[in-house]
C-alpha cells in the first residue's frame, strides 16, 4: 500500500513540468512580440529616412542589423515553442490537436523522445548562432586582405557546418 501511494505521488510530480511549459510559452510570446516591435521600428526608420530624403551613415547596416536581430529573436522564440511542446508531450500527454488529420503533414512539433527534442532544439540553436554570426559580420570593419580572407574562411566553416548538420538524422 505504501509503495502504491509513493509511486502514485512520484508519478504525479511530473506535472511540475507544466511550469516549464507555461513559462516557455510565455517566453516565446514575449520574444515574438519584441521581434515584431523591432521589425516595426526598423520599418518606421526606413520610411522616415526615405520620406525625408535623408541617407544616414550606416543606414543599410542598421536596417539589415535590425531585421537580422528580429529574426534571431523569432528563432529563439521557436526554440521556446519546440521546448514547451516537446516537454508537454514527453511528460504529460500527446497534444490531440496536433494528431488530427488536418495537421498530419506537420511533424515539426511532434516529439517522441528526449533525443528527438534535443536534436530539434539544437538545430534551431545552431541557426540562432549562424544568424548572430552574420549580424556581427555586418558590423565588422575589414582593414585588409587578411581580414577578408578570415571572413571567407569563417563563412566557409559555417557553410560546411550547416551542410553536415543537415545530414544528421537522415537515412540514406
Amino acid at each position: 500500500m505504501f509503495e502504491r501511494l509513493f509511486e502514485s505521488t512520484l508519478w504525479s510530480t511530473r506535472f511540475i513540468v507544466l511550469l516549464a511549459v507555461i513559462f516557455g510559452l510565455v517566453g516565446a510570446v514575449i520574444l515574438f512580440a519584441v521581434a515584431s516591435v523591432d521589425i516595426y521600428s526598423t520599418a518606421k526608420y526606413v520610411f522616415a529616412t526615405y520620406t525625408t530624403g535623408a541617407h544616414p551613415d550606416k543606414f543599410h547596416e542598421d536596417v539589415v542589423g535590425g531585421i537580422i536581430g528580429a529574426v534571431d529573436l523569432y528563432l529563439i522564440g521557436i526554440v521556446m515553442l519546440i521546448f514547451s511542446f516537446g516537454v508537454y508531450e514527453l511528460f504529460i500527454s500527446d497534444i490531440d490537436a496536433a494528431k488530427c488529420e488536418a495537421n498530419a503533414e506537420n511533424k515539426v512539433l511532434a516529439i517522441d523522445s528526449l533525443d528527438q527534442l534535443k536534436d530539434k532544439i539544437s538545430k534551431v540553436i545552431v541557426m540562432v548562432l549562424v544568424v548572430g554570426f552574420f549580424q556581427k559580420v555586418g558590423y565588422t570593419k575589414y582593414e585588409g586582405a587578411l581580414d577578408l580572407f578570415y571572413l571567407a574562411l569563417s563563412i566557409t566553416a559555417v557553410a560546411v557546418g550547416l551542410y553536415f548538420l543537415s545530414k544528421v538524422g537522415k537515412k540514406h
